[in-house]
């Protein structure tokens, strides 16, 4: 992992720890839009389908929140440091407000369209295409009715917004375990194809500020190092699968490589590639030098040990096993954990991610947001 500058590190930590007084920064980007899964969802999935209960959302939110960690994601730090509101979720049909951008993102999301239902599998029907067949409805419902005083984006927040893709994870992991990494490799640059051809449809559309966000290092998290088939020589010196990590090393290889591609055909735009991959894998391998105690163990889990995860009690969920009605806590010090649940980061992780981000450090092309934006204090 890149180390930062001193000085900008002092930059950015300032950004991240202070208070925010609702001072609107003077940015280039009046709106966000977002793809994804459970990454970024910050509520879309719970709102379709209401159920979401504590501990999630107890670091900032002290309720949950529709997000899968214990406070904020990094969209919700990015849209902060923008100076802009948290995005709404599209599906929300109380309290939201569009005018700054729409989060489609839901839990559970796929690239590719699933074969299943969300009953059998656990697989959003939400996949990307339905998201985008969403933005486009939102679009020419708002161009329509723009002059109703409804809180909709303006034509000019369209042209000029940001337009993030995190979404991936679930087309990665979900066959895992039944097909193995060759299995799942060969349906992959059909995944990569999707989104870079999504990133074509966004920009016919009038986009043209794109961040797509490659896959996280799986091979560390503790919810795969527990259900994810496996030996002992394939756990590197710092706790990871070192073939899963592999596989998505060659996913993320694929998504650079059509994004260079679709470049090509989309005159004007930027399409930046983010690593939030070598992000993550920094935080695994060395926790102690960035302020974490606990790398591969889920603070929300049930089971103890070095994971703290177990598949049969998932984090806030009881279950009685064995005889025994136990329960998936969350720690009391999410700040010194990397994973929140065993398969998502805390909000302490998403910062760093957050920072990354804003700096550009681990863009291709380098995109520092700075150039765009007065970044804003986001405590």
């Amino acid at each position: 992992m890149k180390t930062l500058s001193f000085q900008l590190l002092l930059i950015l930590v300032s950004l991240i720890s202070s208070p925010n007084h609702g001072v609107k920064a003077k940015c280039a980007f009046p709106a966000i839009f977002n793809f994804g899964d459970s990454n970024s969802d910050t509520g879309g999935f719970w709102a379709a389908f209401p159920a979401q209960h504590g501990p999630f959302g107890m670091t900032y939110f002290h309720r949950p929140a529709g997000r899968a960690s214990d406070g904020r994601l990094v969209i919700d730090l990015l849209a902060q440091a923008l100076g802009l509101p948290f995005v709404s979720p599209y599906l929300q049909s109380i309290g939201s407000d569009f005018r700054h951008g729409a989060n489609f993102a839901t839990l559970a999301s796929t690239v590719l369209l699933p074969q299943t239902s969300l009953f059998v599998s656990g697989i959003s029907p939400f996949s990307l295409g339905i998201q985008f067949n969403q933005m486009k409805e939102l679009q020419a419902r708002s161009l329509s009715l723009n002059q109703s005083g409804l809180p909709l984006p303006s034509p000019d927040n369209f042209a000029h917004a940001l337009y993030t893709i995190d979404i991936g994870q679930n087309d990665f992991t979900s066959n895992l375990k039944s097909i193995g990494v060759a299995g799942v490799i060969r349906y992959l640059p059909s995944v990569v194809n999707q989104i870079s051809w999504t990133v074509k449809e966004l920009y016919d559309l009038g986009a043209r500020k794109f961040i797509v966000f490659n896959l996280a290092p799986i091979g560390c998290y503790p919810a795969f190092l527990r259900q994810l088939p496996h030996n002992a020589w394939d756990v590197d010196l710092y706790g990871c699968m070192v073939s899963y990590n592999k596989a998505v090393e060659y996913y993320n290889k694929l998504l650079l490589r059509s994004l260079n591609k679709i470049r090509g055909i989309v005159p004007g735009a930027n399409v930046v590639y983010f690593d939030k991959y070598a992000v993550l894998l920094g935080l695994f391998q060395h926790p102690k030098t960035h302020g974490f105690f606990y790398s591969t163990k889920a603070c929300c889990g049930y089971g103890g040990g070095i994971h703290n995860y177990n598949p049969a009690v998932y984090c806030g969920n009881s279950k009685v096993i064995k005889g025994q009605n136990v329960t998936a806590t969350a720690c009391v010090d999410p700040q010194n954990y990397i994973s929140w649940d065993g398969i998502h980061p805390t909000e302490a992780a998403n910062k760093y991610v957050t920072w990354a981000l804003l700096d550009g450090s681990r863009s291709r092309p380098a995109f520092n947001f700075s150039n765009f934006c007065d970044l804003q204090p986001i405590g």
